[in-house]
């Protein structure tokens, strides 16, 4: 007798917004997630910190306009306090956010400059291994001529935080080539509940910040804190590269776009069409439209320009080439 599939856990999702560019782009995820996921069983939490010590100004959504989109589009906007990090470091949002979500909970963390283009329920999330974003480059660590090599720099931290690092590594790429070791973009990750996932990303972004290994000693941490913690998180829980299969986010379902400009300038045709599609209807627009560079690319044409600047199946490799063309022809907006 054939058995039935089990049925997989409903999850949350959970966005970072705050006052300034974030806030327009958390309305633009909820609205691609509404049309784009129609079947989407869990909730969209909005995560919004709070006023403190670690903020020189108040973080929090300051548009009234853009909270009523968000409530209208489902969304849930919830506070939670920046202990650690705040102004000072704010990719740290994403990991003090996790701490303010429903325990025991499966979540998936995006980025808010993040597009639903395709149906969620249709990723198979086995939230049992944590994944992450392998839309990624080799931007740490920065190795030097006399320094430690990536092997030395990476395996510190596995033995800092007692994990194995031998079975971490892809052996398909040669020793010291920066694929061969485990590290992820942080635009999505995973696991079954937020709580277990939070405490240790905070735990090993805090070691990791006050008390690195002494291989670390040259390393640059600011941005790419959360980034040196995470692949070491998910190993920790049993996930790693090959924990989702290819295809799914930053795929055919997602699209992490960065910003507008990088948005028009390299992604496909299907994704542009699903930005312009998701901001038209007149409740969207009015809020968008708050902020000059959405107004400007998507509503008045600029991002059309910026499109017509590049071949998309002859992109320049390093992204910083496309930054600089935008830049040359004066439509560079974030």
């Amino acid at each position: 007798m054939a058995r039935k599939a089990s049925k997989r856990p409903d999850f949350n999702i959970v966005i970072v917004g705050q006052s300034g560019r974030l806030q327009y782009e958390a309305v633009l995820f909820a609205a691609s997630l509404r049309a784009n996921s129609p079947d989407f069983s869990g909730r969209l939490f909005v995560a919004e910190p709070q006023p403190g010590p670690n903020w020189d100004s108040d973080p929090r959504i300051h548009s009234e306009p853009v909270r009523s989109a968000l409530e209208e589009l489902g969304a849930e906007i919830i506070p939670f306090e920046s202990t650690h990090f705040g102004g000072a470091y704010p990719y740290g949002n994403k990991i003090e956010a996790l701490l303010a979500l429903p325990e025991g909970e499966p979540f998936v963390f995006f980025d808010t400059d993040t597009l639903v283009t395709g149906d969620l329920m249709s990723v198979p999330f086995d939230f049992d291994r944590p994944c992450a974003s392998r839309k990624v480059e080799g931007t740490w660590p920065t190795i030097e001529l006399y320094g430690p090599g990536y092997t030395q720099i990476w395996k510190s931290l596995y033995d800092k935080f007692g994990l194995d690092f031998e079975t971490s590594l892809d052996l398909s790429w040669p020793d010291e080539y920066w694929r061969r070791y485990l590290y992820f973009n942080a635009g999505f990750f995973y696991y079954k509940c937020p709580k277990l996932f939070g405490e240790r990303f905070l735990d090993y972004a805090n070691e990791i910040r006050w008390n690195a290994p002494p291989e670390l000693i040259c390393q640059p941490l600011d941005p790419w804190l959360d980034q040196v913690a995470l692949p070491l998180v998910i190993h920790s829980f049993g996930g790693g590269r090959d924990a989702l299969p290819e295809g799914y986010l930053d795929g055919d379902v997602t699209c992490h776009y960065r910003i507008l400009p990088l948005a028009y300038a390299r992604e496909s045709d299907a994704v542009i069409k699903t930005l312009e599609d998701v901001a038209a209807p007149n409740k969207i627009k009015k809020v968008l439209k708050e902020y000059d560079p959405m107004k400007r690319m998507i509503y008045q044409g600029r991002g059309q320009k910026v499109r017509a600047l590049f071949d998309r199946d002859n992109l320049p490799r390093k992204e910083q080439a496309i930054r600089n063309k935008i830049k040359r022809n004066g439509f560079w907006m974030r």
